[in-house]
């Protein structure tokens, strides 16, 4: 977006009631074309195009009211996502399996197979171990994404774009004409099939920039059952663990769009 774009937008306060049950929320205005309604660590929030009436600001949010208390009454009623203490022995999931970390004194990071579905990451004392996983884990994401779009680029016939890594606060990926893709380091957590609906969901975005039927009709070419994998990524974000030097995602969810 344009500057001026960007310091067109205004945010308000507002409220209504879904299902019986008072909703406050953030609306916020600027100069994009689509609806998105998302629930993060602020709340819920919606945005609309800069001149949307408030009526019909309403009936979007209603038209989402389900989803909306559903996510409300589930951020309410989560455990706070456990936060990662580097020591020798502790696990953190990598492409869905656990991982284990040892502590080696030296230098290097690094990654040591055990069996073929198990392996260790070998953290150096003599350096922050904290920060070494961090780059350990970021080196291995790009990697895989890169691995992984091309293959869905090479499905749609389409040129292989830039990959990049993002530390986004409430978006898992995102998609530009102009830098390409990027993906969130912290998907390295989750099972190839989500990071993969992750991966189609970007990738059909170089044929659809938008959210249209158009767009969906890409993902499910790419990923027919996105359905299920958008539930479930859902729901394994609040689980993910946090390390305590990189911004963690709030949500990890893709804003639902009109």
């Amino acid at each position: 977006m344009s500057a001026r774009g960007r310091a067109a937008a205004q945010e308000q306060a507002h409220s209504l009631v879904i299902e019986g049950t008072r909703v406050d929320l953030v609306l916020r205005r600027s100069a994009r074309r689509s609806f998105a309604l998302q629930v993060d660590h602020r709340g819920a929030r919606v945005a609309v195009p800069l001149r949307t009436p408030l009526g019909e600001v309403e009936r979007f949010v209603h038209s989402h009211g389900r989803w909306l208390l559903d996510r409300l009454r589930f951020r309410a009623a989560a455990h706070p996502a456990p936060v990662l203490n580097v020591v020798d022995g502790a696990t953190v999931p990598l492409f869905g399996r656990a991982l284990t970390l040892r502590l080696r004194e030296g230098r290097i990071t690094r990654w040591h197979p055990l069996t073929d579905d198990r392996e260790e990451l070998l953290l150096p004392t003599t350096v922050d171990p904290l920060r070494a996983l961090l780059r350990a884990l970021q080196a291995r994401s790009l990697a895989w994404y890169r691995g992984r779009v091309e293959e869905y680029c090479h499905r749609l016939g389409l040129p292989v774009p830039a990959v990049r890594l993002s530390n986004a606060r409430t978006r898992w990926g995102s998609c530009s004409s102009r830098s390409g893709i990027r993906l969130h380091w912290r998907l390295v957590h989750l099972p190839p099939a989500l990071i993969d609906y992750v991966v189609a969901h970007e990738v059909a975005h170089l044929v659809e920039m938008n959210h249209s039927p158009r767009f969906w009709a890409v993902v499910e070419r790419l990923y027919p059952d996105w359905r299920s994998a958008r539930a479930a990524l859902r729901q394994a974000s609040a689980s993910l663990p946090v390390i305590a030097a990189a911004p963690a995602t709030d949500t990890g969810t893709f804003e639902q769009e009109d």
